[in-house]
């Protein structure tokens, strides 16, 4: 069975339930600014509602320039963790890493290891997609019941800061509606891949989020 070795880098986004969002913009400074630094993670029902999606975003706030160039770094694995017992530690993993233009996908499978320092099993269900390019039309692939994309995608966290200064320093009440998006113009690196509930604990609760995590 071979393995690769992977240590985790110091970010990590923490999901709870079936349907939710978080959001991470502010890093702590080992990650902010790299490209292991995550700042969007979303768990939801897909279009087919025997699935569910999982989407992490990386390298946020990325310029219309910055997204022709921006790539996803083969140093770093985004790895997904599915708890389905209740106790807070992953019961299966999603294992995503780039390698000459395509997204290479490892899982679901359970880990040999939990915690901090991952590896690869690449024995596990191998899947694979091609990198979309920035301006191109979204390329996907599917594998097993699963469905594949990775790319650059507008970013779609919505944040007045200005309003949001206001309000701290005392000068309005409230947020206005609509606000301004401090984010629109602005891109990140989105990994997402859908599975049937049916591999990761049928159509019970589980807890999930998403790390990065460098290879050492």
């Amino acid at each position: 069975m071979k393995k690769t070795k992977i240590l985790v880098a110091t970010l990590c986004v923490a999901i709870i339930g079936l349907v939710t969002i978080a959001a991470d913009h502010i890093d702590a400074p080992a990650a902010q600014g790299t490209t292991a630094d995550i700042t969007d993670f979303y768990a939801f029902q897909g279009e087919d509602t025997d699935n569910i999606a999982f989407v992490a975003n990386v390298q946020g706030l990325l310029s219309p320039t910055a997204s022709a160039t921006a790539s996803f770094d083969e140093n770093v694995m985004v790895e997904f963790n599915i708890d389905t017992d209740g106790d807070a530690v992953e019961d299966l993993v999603i294992q995503a890493t780039p390698r000459d233009g395509k997204m290479y996908f490892f899982g679901p499978y359970s880990p040999s290891s939990t915690g901090l320092n991952s590896t690869i099993n690449e024995m596990a269900t191998t899947s694979e997609v091609d990198i979309t390019a920035y301006g191109s039309s979204a390329i996907t692939s599917s594998n097993n019941g699963m469905k594949f994309f990775a790319g650059p995608r507008d970013d779609p966290f919505f944040m007045d800061f200005a309003q949001y200064g206001e309000i701290i320093a005392g000068n309005a009440t409230s947020f206005n509606s609509p606000g301004s998006d401090t984010f629109a113009g602005t891109n990140v690196l989105s990994i997402v891949v859908e599975v049937p509930k049916s591999m990761i604990g049928g159509t019970g609760t589980i807890n999930t989020w998403v790390e990065a995590k460098t290879k050492q």
